[in-house]
């Protein structure tokens, strides 16, 4: 295997590419807050309201409007459709780029776009969303006079996301197929985790011992976790259930390291035939999209005092990024809101979204590492071939995934600014609060709305032995070791309170 590839090849063709230009694009004009120009407040952020006052009284602004001050005397459907068109542009002229179909894409998107923003409206209605909860002195949950309540905080909005997209994906089909060209909840998530850089930087200047802590256990938790993952995973495959090498390889590679990039990058290693890595994906993306329905609720109820270490285990056990940041956001919430009914206090929100961010991010940077050794040990040792095949180090940087690129340089670029001009923190904050707040929650919700489109689980029918593999893999193998890994390294890590 060898490669004549730049090291710039595809930078304007892929999606991994287009989430970093994008993400810092607006990163970029949030930053000229610092110049006094407001660039990204015209985004329009959902508000919270209450049905009975809304139908007796309606108005546009009671659901949405404008994030930014200066663009507080915008109609909320101006700001609806700006917010519309710039990320219709900005994603369409990745999707010319990457040769996809622009009509369609933008047919669909238009459409996820619709679909994403009355989730995120319903789900911001308060008997979904306030805590029965003190504060400070103020209880809103009564203040409000709510009769009942789910209680479910920010979380609501993702769940209605998610139930909105699985409903197409599963009983409209043919509308479903309309959306494929624009559902690309991988190319959503990641350009919403170099927005969370963003995040990253605001929470690191605020409290950044534990910031290190977090950055530093995760990478050793996934070292660690991913040293029993393969080998037990492939042992498995070959012995339990009798699969070819190549099979069994691309299938541990899928199953424990990261889902589908994973059993892609195997398979060109190995050259497995082409059928193994799809066939694996199917069931990557089917069960990651029940992990996400899974684990965020089932953590909050039996680990309600171990938030940062159910948000490393969750980055370890679910195996696409669109479903592990998307599960992670949906913990953050329902963690926090559980916590806020336990005690009272706020956690600063985005710390357990981080904690499985970060897991995930050291899984991806080492998909580029094991590919490359995996190549050079399938080579010498199992086909026993020298000096016929040369593999450059290069093929790591072109399987390193580049949106962690852009999500280092949110990151690092906030806390060099910061640094740099101490005097300059607030406007920096505000200038990029829209960034790392609604532009990035509304890629979140479009993820969950994408993914549930692209979920047919009458796929699982002809999966056979791979689902099966996976599905025992997943409860006797990934699951407990990811969480046992989890708390060694994690353990007693708490996300700062809210001030």
């Amino acid at each position: 295997m060898s490669t004549n590839r730049r090291w710039n090849s595809g930078m304007f063709a892929t999606e991994d590419w287009w989430s970093v230009w994008i993400g810092l694009a607006l990163f970029g004009a949030g930053l000229l807050a610092l110049a006094g120009l407001d660039l990204v407040g015209w985004m329009a952020r959902p508000r919270p309201w209450e049905w009975t006052d809304t139908v007796s009284a309606f108005a546009w602004g009671k659901w949405f409007a404008p994030a930014g001050a200066g663009y507080a005397g915008w109609h909320p459907l101006v700001s609806w459709l700006v917010s519309y068109a710039v990320f219709t542009a900005l994603f369409a002229v990745g999707a010319y780029f990457q040769r996809l179909s622009v009509r369609r894409f933008v047919f669909g998107f238009s459409a996820l776009y619709v679909i994403t923003w009355l989730a995120w409206i319903a789900g911001n209605e308060l008997h979904l969303t306030i805590v029965n909860a003190t504060v400070d002195g103020h209880n809103r949950y009564r203040e409000a006079a709510l009769s009942w309540g789910l209680q479910l905080s920010e979380g609501a909005p993702f769940l209605l996301a998610l139930v909105a997209g699985l409903a197409i994906g599963n009983f409209a089909k043919g509308f479903a197929g309309r959306l494929a060209e624009a559902a690309k909840p991988e190319w959503y998530i990641k350009t919403a985790i170099v927005f969370l850089g963003v995040t990253l930087g605001a929470q690191t200047i605020q409290a950044s011992a534990f910031a290190l802590d977090l950055i530093l256990a995760g990478a050793a938790a996934t070292f660690v976790a991913y040293l029993l993952f393969w080998p037990i995973v492939y042992t498995v495959a070959r012995r339990m259930f009798k699969f070819p090498r190549d099979a069994a390889a691309v299938l541990a590679s899928g199953i424990s390291i990261c889902g589908v990039s994973a059993a892609i990058a195997t398979a060109g290693a190995i050259r497995a035939k082409p059928v193994i890595p799809v066939a694996v994906s199917m069931v990557v993306v089917i069960f990651a999209m029940l992990e996400l329905i899974v684990l965020p609720g089932a953590y909050t109820a039996f680990f309600p005092d171990a938030p940062v270490v159910n948000g490393a285990a969750l980055g370890m056990t679910v195996k696409t990024d669109g479903a592990d940041a998307a599960a992670g956001a949906l913990l953050d919430e329902l963690m926090n809101a559980r916590h806020l009914q336990l005690t009272g206090e706020h956690w600063q929100v985005g710390w357990i979204l981080s904690a499985a961010i970060l897991t995930k991010i050291w899984i991806d940077v080492f998909i580029g590492v094991w590919a490359f050794l995996l190549a050079i040990v399938w080579i010498k040792k199992v086909e026993q071939r020298s000096g016929v095949v040369s593999i450059s180090p290069m093929e790591i940087w072109f399987r390193f995934p580049k949106f962690v690129l852009g999500y280092f340089v949110a990151w690092l670029g906030y806390l060099a600014i910061a640094a740099a001009w101490p005097a300059g923190k607030p406007l920096l904050a505000s200038g990029t609060a829209v960034v790392q707040g609604p532009m990035r929650t509304m890629l979140f919700m479009m993820t969950f709305v994408a993914m549930g489109t692209m979920t047919d689980f009458t796929k699982l029918k002809g999966l056979g032995k791979v689902a099966l593999l996976y599905g025992l893999a997943l409860v006797v193998v990934i699951v407990p070791i990811a969480y046992a890994v989890a708390y060694l390294f994690h353990h007693g890590l708490m996300p700062p309170l809210a001030p």
